[in-house]
């Protein structure tokens, strides 16, 4: 269990600049088509087929059977018609994915056996501190979610062996486009939306997208409400018929109140569960964790007459918070529920990132064929800087029966001081290339060398780090039939980590392999995409924690291994009828038992639709998630059990332009623990109900 104070928990932010990545080609320039605006549109469905194309995993654009690696991709049809207006909403669904809520406003990602942290915008790396979001991460930004499953060395700079997240953004169109939405749910959950986007200029060589949305929401949790603002503004300029420059500015505002630090202790001291109701929470009213996430974008992209092209992006990005936290410890006694108790902290911090990136990418013969290359370079620079203010105060709990109706009285603060001033500097070099060997068999072929630099102190430490290293990725793909295709792929791990050993030293980067092979194919006229894949990754010296130095947790570097398979299933079955479903299963093995039982082995995700155009456009659809047991180690083993949930949706043309939706999260009311990463959890929201109208004009 990790129960050092939030900027413990964070120590050397580092990880920064880590992520960064290539950037994501598709769909911004591709026809409808191949952009995943497929033929097969239904009444406002947009079916996403094999003929969807990335360049997330090599930095080529690829269509998903081309491409030597899983890849799930969500669009506007499925965040729309299930109400996924936050990331954790949205990667729920994604299959071999894993939402870890440890606190109400702190979420961890996990896939095949090991955290997420590579994240994306449009390609470029905007990493989460930690591989942790904070707050909700609105998805009224986006045009699509691309998830790359496996190591991804070629596009983010480290081989992680988890996913790489792609957030592809909402751009200026061609045509003049405008949408509002309302939204009323449970728990008094309010949402207004608004995007409108188009020309400014009777030529059209000037565009302009604004995008706002507001979400205040109460919740079933005791103490806890959100107010989040989201805010975008976009212009693009056809310079010349070859040169387009965009600029682009986004700010998401997330106030929290009443948050979770931590969460329930689910032990009584006996060893025996504690039976909370749903909303039971260890937060107060004083509490709150304020986010404030703030990216600034400038592209210029040019287009050469033989194919090639030629693009640089500068980003900065800002992440500024400021969090008041409670937090509980201790198991209370099972006759009187006395017996826990509370620590406090006031936590502002304030991380930046500054990073370029550029590319140039095309076509080039070679052997009498047509092959295509792309070559480029990235540089960045991240500081952070965390202060702490901690409460010496003694802080009891009430009787555990009685934390709905009571609470923590706010403790005194004796003054901030800065715990922590990092600086990361990364470089590194790209290339790959799509070699067309014959007709049927394709390579994929590439590097990715890389060199960090880190300085500075977090938390009585001192943290530099100079690192570098050369990761090679090779890919193959081989079409057996003309619907049914053979890949493999390889590549290197070098993952950088921040934690800290028992002499409070960092730990070097974890290494190893990770490799994957399957099968892709099309059906139905390309609508309907299926795939099953094998894989393995090795990791040594990866970061485990195996103790604590009063509140600092001690981590140690250990050797895991993973092996697992997936299938898949993406698209249409008819013109009315979309699928979306997934299986995934995991087998880990850890070093000294470090087996990670809080992950789930086996996972499965479907959702499907069904459209009556006769009916107004009514569609409906469910969605079904999956896991099997997890458990973790407290005084006494802690289990939850295997659990599925399901989320339904209803939606109908009122009118030409207005449409209502109706969603249905957890409609079998199912009671379940949110996460065992550590050992403290709280419950998932129990069954609620929304309604969005939205006018098109």
């Amino acid at each position: 269990m990790i129960v050092s104070p939030r900027a413990l928990l964070m120590a050397g932010a580092a990880v920064l600049a880590l992520s960064s990545g290539a950037v994501a080609r598709a769909a911004e320039t591709a026809p409808a088509a191949e952009a995943g605006v497929a033929e097969n549109q239904v009444d406002g469905v947009v079916v996403t087929g094999a003929r969807t194309r990335t360049s997330a995993v090599t930095g080529l654009d690829m269509s998903l059977r081309e491409t030597p690696q899983s890849v799930t991709i969500l669009d506007q049809a499925r965040i729309r018609s299930f109400g996924l207006t936050t990331v954790n909403d949205l990667l729920a669904q994604v299959t071999g994915v894993n939402v870890e809520k440890v606190e109400t406003d702190r979420t961890y990602y996990n896939s095949r056996g090991f955290d997420i942290t590579n994240f994306q915008v449009d390609g470029i790396g905007l990493p989460l501190i930690w591989g942790i979001q904070f707050g909700d991460l609105d998805t009224v930004l986006f045009d699509r979610v691309e998830v790359v499953r496996g190591a991804n060395s070629m596009m983010t700079g480290t081989g992680n062996p988890s996913a790489t997240v792609n957030y592809v953004r909402k751009r200026p169109t061609d045509s003049f486009q405008a949408s509002a939405a309302l939204q009323y749910g449970s728990w008094e959950n309010y949402r207004l939306e608004a995007d409108v986007s188009g020309p400014l200029d009777a030529a059209g060589a000037v565009r302009g997208r604004l995008i706002y949305a507001n979400e205040d929401r109460g919740s079933y949790l005791d103490h806890y409400h959100v107010n989040r603002n989201v805010y975008s503004g976009l212009l693009a300029w056809d310079v010349t018929p070859k040169l387009t420059a965009t600029a682009g500015y986004a700010l998401q505002d997330n106030r929290s109140r009443g948050v979770l630090w931590g969460a329930l202790p689910l032990l009584y001291s006996d060893g025996t569960r504690v039976d909370y109701p749903r909303s039971a929470s260890t937060s107060a009213d004083w509490t709150y964790w304020n986010v404030k996430d703030q990216t600034a974008f400038t592209e210029l992209d040019y287009r050469f007459d033989n194919g090639w092209q030629v693009k640089a992006t500068g980003t900065y990005k800002r992440f500024n918070e400021n969090a008041k936290l409670l937090y509980a410890y201790d198991n209370p006694d099972p006759a009187t529920g006395l017996g826990v108790k509370g620590m406090s902290g006031v936590y502002p911090s304030k991380y930046e990132n500054f990073i370029l990136d550029a590319y140039a990418s095309g076509p080039f013969q070679l052997f009498g064929r047509t092959h295509q290359l792309v070559v480029g370079g990235q540089t960045s620079k991240s500081t952070g800087k965390e202060w702490e203010n901690f409460s010496g105060d003694t802080i009891l709990y009430p009787a555990v029966g009685l934390w709905g109706s009571q609470q923590v009285a706010e403790p005194t603060y004796p003054g901030a001081y800065q715990a922590s001033d990092q600086t990361d500097r990364l470089s590194r070099f790209y290339a790959a290339a799509h070699f067309s060997v014959t007709d049927p068999f394709k390579v994929v072929a590439g590097f990715n060398a890389l060199k960090l630099k880190s300085k500075g102190y977090s938390y009585g430490a001192d943290t530099p780090r100079d690192e570098k290293k050369v990761s090679p990725y090779v890919g193959a793909v081989y079409d057996l039939t003309p619907n049914v295709s053979l890949y493999a792929s390889y590549t290197d791990i070098f993952n950088p980590q921040s934690e800290r050993d028992a002499n409070n030293q960092n730990l070097p980067a974890a290494h190893g392999q990770a490799y994957e092979a399957g099968v892709k194919s099309e059906w139905f006229d390309h609508r309907l995409y299926l795939t099953g894949a094998v894989f393995q990754s090795e990791q040594k010296d990866l970061a485990f924690a195996v103790g604590m130095d009063g509140t600092r947790t001690v981590y140690d570097g250990l050797d895991t291994k993973v092996t697992g398979y997936e299938l898949e299933a993406t698209g249409a079955l008819t013109d009315q009828w979309t699928l979306s479903a997934g299986w995934t299963q995991l087998k880990i093995e850890g070093e000294n038992g470090q087996d990670r039982e809080y992950l789930p082995r086996k996972t499965f995700k479907a959702t499907t639709t069904y459209t009556f155009p006769e009916l107004r456009n009514l569609t409906v659809g469910a969605a079904v998630r999956w896991q099997s047991a997890v458990s973790m180690v407290d005084i006494a083993p802690v289990e939850q059990k295997a659990y599925g949930v399901v989320d339904l949706m209803a939606g109908v043309d009122l009118t030409d332009k207005v449409r209502a939706t109706l969603n249905v999260d957890n409609a079998a009311d199912k009671t379940y623990l949110t996460s065992l990463m550590w050992t403290q959890s709280y419950y998932a929201a129990p069954r609620s109900a929304s309604l969005r109208l939205t006018y098109s004009f």
